[in-house]
């Protein structure tokens, strides 16, 4: 377990003097009323994770091996960053360059930054927040910036290695701090919603922004946790306010789609419209239903945090009405997928029966919804999403999921019993019973499917899923190790060639193996009380951020 208390001291430099000072950037669309952050005693909310229990010296060493070799497989992929791509946004773990896709600002570094601390790996932590202390991070090596990423990435990230490491270390608030003011910029918009992409030059330049008329639903609800909590911790109120008025708009417009209860997946930000007709939970929309529970945590006060929950009970019913659906598999086992529909002309919803990697962080964000809002049955409807996310793992011969699967689908009601003859006519994969093909075959060191297994373990204590993991640890450790790092696969649907695993493998590791998915893959074999879900809220790139007590 991380001691807080045992960190190495910290030797604070002065950090450079910053290229842009966003903090006295002129609004051309100030707000004139900031409310307050709701600082009320927070409200009693139910105990997320089990109890821990009495654990056999056995069992406790297999955990610690397994825990090692999550670590030392972090470890590689570090050290491979650091040799290779040092202060770029990533290394290509194949042939050892580096690319700069998040504004050229150490994107890995910053990602992976409370991964350190957590694994207690301090020294390297250390060095980390020395090089970000030295960083300009007020310009950008491109002309446009993700609004949705920075924020995912570089604030959370800062923000969480800050809670994290207890405090310890200011330079990483002040850090985010910087990032809070630079983003804050990005919604200097007539309707207050975020440019997407981010025109960042003309913003400096003093050019009127406009947001755009084709953003993602998860550009626009996904600050919340980040600027909530750099309100928290500055006692600058006007970050809060600025995602209170985004939350404002959503709760206004979550009525009144085509699918009432949930918003399209790409709506009209300039002018705030929600007529678009395609609706999911997952790319693209996400983490704007993923943050509703989680800022209800976040924020605490029982006088500001019903708005949340009203909005997520209303999205979650129109997801089991409409989004949910059972695959047909030949052991009957009791499943649930969510995936993207659409709604017609008439009104009438056709659903696809695509099966996205990505979606798996449902589960999670369900069963964090049961514990917190006390609501039994919904844990059932939790369990259903993490095992069909497990169950797919296993089918594949390398025991890795694909990014798109496409499944035989049951009756909407009814039985739900294999019907070998109705696959045969359909499927695409006969080797493969249940599947029906693979729009995309590849996988790309994805965290979703881990984090919600993760969940359900910290929820439940029910060990086979820590089983489960090491599964999926295996098979992803075996087939993405390079000499450099671990990249991306190919393709996880046939048996891999261990003579040749790099004809499989892509140039490519994003910053979120670090960040998240080595990430769960340690706390699922810590012990419960290492970043304990009663005490943190993960970010949708795994930061934890400390709640108020």
């Amino acid at each position: 377990m991380v001691d807080f208390l045992l960190a190495p001291p910290y030797v604070k430099q002065p950090p450079p003097e910053s290229a842009y000072r966003w903090a006295e950037f002129h609004q051309h669309n100030p707000v004139k009323n900031i409310r307050p952050l709701p600082t009320g005693r927070p409200a009693h909310v139910p105990k997320i994770q089990h109890a821990s229990r009495w654990e056999w010296p056995g069992d406790r060493r297999k955990r610690k091996e397994r825990q090692q070799a999550v670590k030392d497989c972090f470890k590689h992929a570090w050290q491979g960053y650091k040799e290779h791509a040092w202060l770029q946004d990533a290394v290509l773990p194949k042939t050892g360059g580096s690319e700069n896709q998040f504004g050229g600002w150490a994107a890995t570094l910053v990602d992976a930054l409370d991964t350190l601390w957590i694994m207690d790996l301090h020294e390297e932590f250390e060095e980390a927040v020395q090089a970000i202390s030295q960083k300009d991070f007020s310009r950008s090596n491109g002309e446009n910036l993700s609004v949705f990423e920075t924020t995912i990435r570089y604030l959370a990230g800062l923000l969480a290695a800050y809670d994290v490491s207890g405090g310890r270390y200011p330079v990483l608030l002040t850090k985010a701090h910087e990032f809070g003011d630079m983003l804050y910029a990005a919604l200097d918009t007539p309707t207050r919603m975020p440019q997407h992409p981010w025109k960042w030059k003309d913003a400096v330049a003093g050019k009127q922004m406009q947001a755009g008329t084709q953003t993602s639903l998860a550009s626009l609800g996904s600050m919340s946790l980040e600027f909530t909590r750099l309100s928290q911790l500055t006692g600058d109120p006007k970050y809060y306010d600025a995602i209170a008025r985004i939350t404002d708009e959503l709760e206004k417009a979550q009525k009144n789609t085509k699918m009432p209860g949930l918003w399209p997946i790409q709506v009209n930000a300039a002018e705030l419209k929600f007529e678009e007709a395609s609706f999911g939970a997952g790319a693209r929309a996400d983490s704007t239903y993923e943050y509703l529970p989680k800022e209800y945590l976040l924020l605490g006060d029982p006088n500001a945090v019903t708005q949340y929950q009203r909005m997520y009970e209303k999205a979650l019913d129109t997801m089991k009405k409409h989004l949910f659906w059972r695959p047909m598999t030949p052991d009957n086992s009791d499943l649930l997928i969510a995936s993207d529909a659409k709604v017609g002309k008439n009104g009438e919803i056709s659903l696809g029966h695509l099966f996205h990697h990505l979606t798996c962080f449902v589960g999670g964000m369900v069963e964090i919804g049961a514990k917190i809002f006390n609501n039994p049955e919904d844990m059932v409807t939790g369990r259903q999403l993490v095992d069909a996310c497990v169950w797919n793992y296993k089918r594949m011969p390398t025991n890795i999921m694909p990014e798109m699967t496409v499944l035989a689908a049951c009756p909407k009601t009814g039985n739900c019993t294999w019907d070998e003859e109705k696959w045969k006519a359909e499927t695409q994969r006969k080797d493969l019973p249940g599947i029906l093909g693979f729009p995309s075959k590849e996988y790309g060191l994805r965290p979703e499917a881990i984090e919600s297994v993760f969940v359900h373990y910290r929820i439940t204590g029910d060990r086979t899923y820590q089983d489960a993991a090491w599964a999926m640890f295996e098979g992803i450790a075996r087939l993405t190790r390079t000499e450099i790092a671990n990249a991306a696969i190919e393709d996880v649907t046939v048996a891999p060639n261990l003579e040749n695993l790099a004809a499989n493998q892509k140039d490519k590791m994003e910053s979120f193996w670090l960040a998240e998915t080595l990430k769960y893959f340690y706390l699922i074999f810590s012990e419960p009380s290492l970043v304990s879900l009663d005490d943190y809220v993960f970010n949708t790139e795994a930061h934890p951020l400390r709640r108020p007590k």
